[in-house]
């Protein structure tokens, strides 16, 4: 990961060390409908605006194409569609959150961006265990406790899971 645009994520998001200590209760929220959900900080490269996505096809459906960052072609998934919930049309609110899971690039797209949170390990409890309608492992890593609320943690892996996407940033990043 490149130090200065890690930096200026950092700052931006509230956070002034780099080391893993400082990273490993820390979260960044964002709401997808009327929930917040929540990724581990030590995976966000960065959240850009919204941009021209080339639509790729023989992809999932919630799989909108790619875009190219930098001289980078990332994946971008939407994820109100990966959760099974209604298609929207994107306003101005809408944003890309960049993430780097076992070195490929993947882009989110959330309904907003809302705070960085640091819950300890202690205020956090594993999700129930259920299984979606088709038998797949949920997407929730655990359930945070902060004051009176629970808030949704996400796992980024699970919500890569399909070879498809995986294979589409492993070959981009190879190509480096």
């Amino acid at each position: 990961m490149e130090s200065g645009r890690r930096d200026n994520l950092d700052e931006s998001l509230g956070l002034d060390d780099d080391s893993e200590d400082t990273q490993a209760n820390k979260y960044l929220f964002f709401k997808i409908g009327k929930e917040s959900y929540g990724i581990g900080i030590k995976h966000i490269i960065e959240i850009i605006e919204l941009q021209h996505i080339s639509a790729v096809p023989d992809m999932p459906g919630y799989v909108k194409g790619v875009i190219n960052l930098r001289g980078k072609v990332i994946p971008i998934i939407d994820l109100r569609l990966r959760f099974s919930l209604d298609e929207r049309n994107y306003d101005d609110r809408t944003c890309i959150v960049v993430t780097e899971i076992d070195r490929v690039l993947i882009g989110f797209i959330v309904d907003t961006v809302e705070e960085v949170i640091e819950i300890p390990e202690n205020q956090v409890e594993l999700p129930p265990k259920f299984k979606s309608a088709n038998g797949e492992d949920r997407y929730v890593s655990g359930l945070g406790k902060v004051g009176d609320n629970v808030k949704i943690l996400l796992d980024v892996e699970k919500i890569v899971e399909d070879q498809s996407i995986r294979a589409m940033g492993e070959e981009k990043a190879a190509v480096k």
